[in-house]
């Protein structure tokens, strides 16, 4: 079953995206044809390749014939891949794509019959209610990123906003936010993660179309969460604020303009002299291997500073955001990825679980760059 799989994703990667999955590792050495000096086609066949991969890994297969949404990996896949499809002249969503569409939306339409992918008696106290929340959000965030750019929210979208409002705290310290799932995994499986994940469906009802957001019965529990967002804003690390940044000019009074600020001065001290950022430098928490944190800039972080700044309306002249950008067209690999390491521990690189940063990084750039070539980039 696994190789007719496989052998089906091959035949319509090529037809449906343009782009065989068969080539993936031919991109491998490929010039970088864009004109903006990085290589689209590269970068699309790197994140198709993942996609299937993930799809394919026996532990990520659930119940009912479907797949964990992994935050590092499938999340963000369909926050980026759609930014491909104009430059590359595809017609509709590449093959893994589709399926991974599919799997959400089997997931929603049949929310109460899902088993969590964690659960109290398998993983301990807390975690089947963490992991109910966690998925509830995320599968909004995924729908929601794919409807803004439709322009319209289809029910589907509706109904896994209604699974996520269902499970929002009301009262507590956690009031506006929701049980996130925690290993002590930064950066989404952590202590502070679920603030990130709050960021993003914040970003995604900034962006969702039809005034979704300001609909009734749905403004109270949009309220909530902007009050969360404020209130914990302060003491959470740079990662997460860059999230907020980012999600701010949709969501007036997320952000202050002094906070902005701040944020921006903070970005410029930390930039690297090539240009980069380094994920130790906003998100300082030690390994718990114990092992060194690398000091080198990474894609994940230059490529979430560059997005942040480039969302928040900072000018395509501003000279940090300049060096951002070059960073991330002059260190795409050759394979079409952007390289990162795990915050947790000493992984190797080329192994699949050690590419799940690079995952998530190679999406950002992808959006950063694409944004930095968008007409209305400021």
């Amino acid at each position: 079953m696994k190789v007719k799989a496989w052998y089906v994703y091959l035949l319509l990667a090529g037809s449906v995206a343009g782009i065989g999955l068969w080539r993936a590792r031919s991109v491998r050495g490929a010039s970088k044809t864009s004109s903006a000096g990085w290589n689209r086609q590269a970068a699309a066949g790197y994140l198709d390749s993942r996609e299937v991969w993930w799809q394919d890994w026996r532990v990520a297969q659930m119940d009912h014939g479907t797949i964990c949404i992994s935050c590092h990996t499938v999340v963000p896949y369909a926050m980026a891949r759609p930014a491909l499809r104009h430059e590359l002249s595809e017609t509709g969503m590449a093959a893994p794509e589709k399926i991974m569409m599919d799997n959400v939306e089997k997931r929603v339409s049949h929310w109460s019959e899902m088993v969590p992918f964690y659960s109290d008696a398998a993983n301990g106290p807390g975690k089947t209610a963490e992991a109910r929340a966690t998925e509830a959000v995320l599968n909004a965030v995924m729908l929601a990123s794919y409807d803004a750019r439709q322009g319209h929210l289809r029910p589907i979208t509706r109904t896994a906003f209604d699974a996520a409002w269902a499970l929002q705290e009301e009262t507590g310290d956690k009031a506006g936010a929701w049980q996130w799932q925690d290993f002590h995994l930064g950066p989404w499986e952590a202590g502070e993660s679920g603030y990130q994940g709050a960021a993003m469906l914040m970003l995604e009802l900034g962006n969702a179309p039809d005034g979704y957001a300001s609909e009734p019965g749905v403004r109270e529990h949009v309220e909530r969460l902007e009050e969360y967002l404020r209130r914990e804003y302060a003491a959470q690390p740079l990662m997460n604020q860059l999230y907020i940044l980012w999600a701010s000019p949709k969501v007036p009074g997320l952000l202050t303009q002094a906070e902005q600020k701040t944020l921006i001065e903070a970005l410029q001290r930390l930039q690297q002299a090539d240009g980069g950022w380094r994920l130790s430098s906003i998100d300082q928490k030690p390994r718990w291997d114990h092992s060194p944190e690398p000091q080198e800039s990474d894609g994940m972080a230059t490529a979430l500073a560059v997005l942040a700044m480039e969302e928040s309306g900072t000018s395509r002249h501003d000279a940090t955001l300049k060096r951002g950008l070059e960073w991330l067209e002059q260190h795409q690999e050759n394979n079409g990825d952007w390289r990162a390491t795990s915050l947790n521990k000493k992984r190797n690189p080329k192994s699949d679980v050690g590419r799940f940063m690079s995952d998530a990084a190679t999406a950002y750039a992808v959006l950063a760059l694409e944004d930095a070539q968008s007409p209305t980039s400021n």
